[in-house]
């Protein structure tokens, strides 16, 4: 009986050593390579984003845990300051964004839209703009046409373009951008003479642009969400 018993002991540990190993083939084991925090998080942002609304507000300015979490970044590293946290989720998001490209983008934008907005041409400003910032410039140019007023605009030139946000909301990415820009602006007349301005003098002036792109689109182009002055 005692040979008999023995027997099932050793059948039955040899029994429980197939199941550890099968559970170890299952469950994986530490190897040292695993995936960092910040590479978890980034694939659960990009599934959670999956599921979001396409409408999405403009940001409302206060740190999130998203953004918190992102500040660790890749490899354990800390941001520097909010902008930097922000610009970190927005390229986890989307690798192939380049601060440096934005901004060169930026500026171009400001440019086109400062020229078509003084020549009243909605054709230039229509992909530029969201509907509602294109529908605020389109309605003021119509009212200055319907007074029978010109707008002359001339950009003597920019003399600082700085981010001073940026935020990962859902799948769009929101860069606020500071211009301080020096400018001619004199509104005219049915006959060309000015009413109010002065064609030789040359005025600074500071604005904050908000641009926003949806950042699994294949649409590499950013639209202008939101315009104020600091003032």
């Amino acid at each position: 009986m005692g040979d008999f018993q023995f027997l099932d002991i050793i059948l039955f540990a040899a029994i429980a050593a197939f199941f550890v190993l099968r559970l170890r083939n299952v469950l994986g084991k530490r190897t040292g390579h695993e995936k960092p925090p910040g590479a978890r998080y980034d694939s659960h942002s990009k599934n959670q984003e999956e599921s979001d609304e396409n409408v999405i507000p403009l940001p409302d300015r206060t740190r999130s845990n998203a953004g918190q979490a992102s500040e660790e970044g890749q490899g354990g590293e800390q941001a520097a300051t909010p902008l930097d946290a922000g610009l970190m989720q927005i390229k986890m998001s989307d690798k192939t964004f380049d601060p440096e490209q934005f901004m060169a983008g930026a500026r171009g934008a400001f440019e086109m839209v400062i020229t078509a907005f003084s020549e009243g041409n909605t054709d230039v400003l229509r992909p530029l703009l969201a509907n509602d910032v294109y529908d605020d410039f389109a309605g003021a140019i119509e009212e200055r046409q319907k007074a029978g007023n010109g707008l002359e605009t001339t950009l003597v030139g920019i003399k600082e373009a700085s981010l001073v946000e940026a935020e990962l909301q859902g799948r769009t990415a929101f860069v606020t951008v500071k211009f301080v820009s020096e400018q001619i602006n004199v509104m005219t007349d049915e006959e060309g003479a000015a009413v109010d301005g002065d064609r030789n003098q040359v005025t600074t002036v500071t604005d904050l642009w908000t641009f926003a792109r949806n950042m699994r689109s294949r649409d590499p182009n950013w639209t202008l969400v939101a315009t104020q002055s600091p003032n």
